[in-house]
């Protein structure tokens, strides 16, 4: 499922991946993500976190709507962070 589907910009999306490209911020979202279950990505309240704790790393402003919007996708993808497929999946949507 496209990610323009829930409502997010591709602008956004671009400005993510080059900011996902300085080594210092992908370390620092992959030590964010260290440990997340697939059942914390089913969790509203610890999805909101992640993603504010994302944008503070990347130093995007997102609007409430923004956030909802992304909270959404991130449930809606019912990802398993230890599947591979999974990922694969995620991979190919943003690449």
């Amino acid at each position: 499922m496209s990610y323009t589907k829930f409502g997010i910009r591709p602008e956004l999306v671009e400005r993510v991946k080059v900011k996902m490209k300085n080594p210092v911020t992908k370390d620092r979202i992959k030590m964010m993500l260290n440990g997340v279950s697939k059942y914390d990505l089913q969790d509203r309240v610890k999805v909101r976190k992640l993603v504010r704790m994302a944008a503070g790393i990347m130093q995007e402003n997102l609007t409430d709507q923004q956030e909802e919007q992304l909270i959404a996708f991130v449930i809606a993808q019912k990802i398993d962070p230890n599947n591979t497929l999974h990922l694969i999946k995620l991979w190919a949507m943003f690449r």
